[in-house]
Order: C-alpha cells, then sequence, then structure tokens
C-alpha cells in the first residue's frame, strides 16, 4: 500500500487521494459501528431509532449512554459495544496518522539530491 524507502516520494495529489481513501474507509468503519449499535440498542433495550442512535453515537464518542440500560442483555451489550468503541477510536486514529507518520519518515530517508 505505500512505497518503499527507494521510492520517490508521491506528489501532493497522489497523497491527498491516499489520505482521502484512509478517511473514507474510517468514516465506513463509524457509521458501520454505529449502525451496529443502534441495532443492538433498538433489539436489547427495545429503544426508538433515535434513542438508539443517541446512545451509540455517545458511546462512540466517548461519552457514554444517555439512556439507563434496564435489562441484563442490554447491561452486557452496553459494556461490549463500549470496549469496542474504545478500540475502534484507537483503530481509525491510527488509520488517519499512518499516512501522514509515512510520508515524514519516507521524507527524512530520501537521499539527499
Amino acid at each position: 500500500m505505500y512505497e518503499p524507502h527507494h521510492a520517490p516520494l508521491l506528489s501532493r495529489a497522489q497523497f491527498l487521494a491516499r489520505y482521502v481513501r484512509h478517511l473514507g474507509v474510517g468514516m465506513g468503519m463509524i457509521l458501520v459501528s454505529l449502525w451496529i449499535g443502534m441495532a443492538g440498542y433498538e433489539h436489547y433495550e427495545a429503544l426508538p431509532w433515535r434513542d438508539a442512535f443517541l446512545n451509540a453515537a455517545m458511546l462512540l464518542g466517548g461519552m457514554g449512554p444517555v439512556d439507563p440500560i434496564r435489562t441484563e442483555s442490554g447491561k452486557i451489550f452496553a459494556g461490549l459495544y463500549a470496549l469496542y468503541a474504545g478500540l475502534l477510536v484507537l483503530a481509525v486514529a491510527g488509520l488517519l496518522v499512518a499516512p501522514i507518520a509515512h510520508r515524514l519518515l519516507h521524507r527524512f530517508h530520501l537521499p539527499d539530491q
């Protein structure tokens, strides 16, 4: 996916295209995760979709659920979803930082011309 150290640095347009692809994958991961959270809250807590969206979005954003969890299965789901959401934030952050870090490191290792 990334060019090897002996290859020339990508042009700015190619780099931006790469970054937009990474951004798209990250947004896709967030949207799929939001859908999973909404489906779980609707199923386990019988929340309407607007409340399910709010709870899932708040967990993905690191704030925590808004509605109290009433069912045992809902508590298990909310706990697992919270753990997943925390890991997802780290994964998406890494996905967005990786192209920038690679470009900087690649630039440092280019031979002087």
